[in-house]
């Protein structure tokens, strides 16, 4: 069976060499901009949206000549924030972080929407992509996926994750689906809550993206016990991926990208596909990526917007036979 996280790593591999050979030349610029740019980062500070924001947004602010205000919108799992650009159609100004959980897992796990994913938007270019951690609080007595299903069968486990419809969220619920155990999701407004909760022992464990949670594996703060990915990461060579324990289902992989507001002009989206996928070649982002375990992405304007139509087409059915809902 092909999992969409495989699916997904087809059509990273195909982006990276579309976007050599069809790199749109750049059109004449219009007066642009003319005002501060409003960057919606739509999940609270501290977390992987808010982290590969600030890098990026580091990069390109002197050479766009006006300031880069970001701006931390946060709730249902980023949609408050993907909404807020989503209602300013037009307006080249306002860009945001868009990622997996508001546009791809989101939008399928919620029963209202506020916004169409592909049509109120302008997906210019895929910023990332790293896998979630399975990690618990020290005192758990729990050192591996087998341990964590056999405490799981004799008792009710509780998890954290960043919000609802993450893909922090939809891993944990895959599991327990796999597995044959009970996990109850315990939803908290951002990665930063969730995890002083775990370390503090209010819940045993949590999912929780590999760029955010990696500082707190390296002070012995948390154990990791599984990642997500298709391969160990590079950052923790140690660390079993789910499918060697035996759970391949539980093979996802979280991405982020760089969207703005539907009907910009056509120059506009070009300079920022320019601008972003000068970043991301850089050897400053590229250093700053590799230590959170973040790959830096490959896909321009159309290969991203296409990402984010296939990941809504996967999950689609997947989640709808796992029963898993948001609301």
């Amino acid at each position: 069976m092909t999992t969409p996280s495989h699916a997904l790593s087809r059509r990273l591999l195909l982006g990276a060499g579309a976007s050599l050979l069809a790199a749109p030349a750049l059109r004449a610029q219009p007066a642009w901009p003319v005002r501060p740019i409003r960057w919606i980062i739509n999940f609270p500070p501290g977390g992987a949206a808010d982290t590969l924001s600030r890098v990026l947004a580091e990069q390109i602010g002197n050479r766009l000549g006006q300031p880069i205000v970001l701006e931390n919108r946060v709730g249902a799992g980023g949609m408050v924030g993907a909404d807020i650009v989503a209602k300013a159609r037009g307006d080249a100004h306002v860009v945001m972080m868009s990622s997996g959980a508001s546009h791809g897992t989101g939008p399928v796990l919620y029963s209202k929407v506020p916004y169409d994913a592909l049509n109120d938007f302008t997906h210019l270019h895929l910023v990332g992509t790293f896998a979630c951690v399975l990690a618990v609080n020290n005192d758990l007595p729990v050192r591996s996926v087998a341990d964590f299903v056999a405490l799981a069968k004799k008792q009710p486990i509780s998890y954290g994750s960043g919000g609802n419809g993450t893909l922090n969220h939809l891993s944990g619920q895959l599991l327990a689906r796999d597995a044959g155990i009970t996990l109850e999701h315990v939803p908290y407004r951002g990665s930063a809550a969730a995890m002083t909760d775990t370390m503090g022992g209010q819940i045993p464990c949590l999912f929780e993206s590999l760029p955010i949670i990696l500082p707190h594996f390296q002070a012995n703060r948390l154990r990791p016990i599984a990642v997500t990915g298709s391969e160990r990461d590079p950052t923790l060579p140690d660390v079993p991926t789910f499918a060697e324990a035996g759970f391949p289902g539980v093979t996802t992989i979280s991405w982020f990208g760089f969207s703005a507001a539907a009907d910009i002009p056509d120059a506009v989206s070009d300079r920022w596909q320019a601008e972003i996928g000068g970043a991301l070649k850089t050897d400053f982002v590229k250093d700053r990526f590799a230590r959170i375990g973040v790959t830096p992405g490959t896909l321009d304007r159309a290969g991203y917007t296409a990402l984010v139509r296939d990941e809504l087409a996967r999950w689609k059915p997947v989640i709808a036979a796992a029963g898993i809902k948001a609301d």
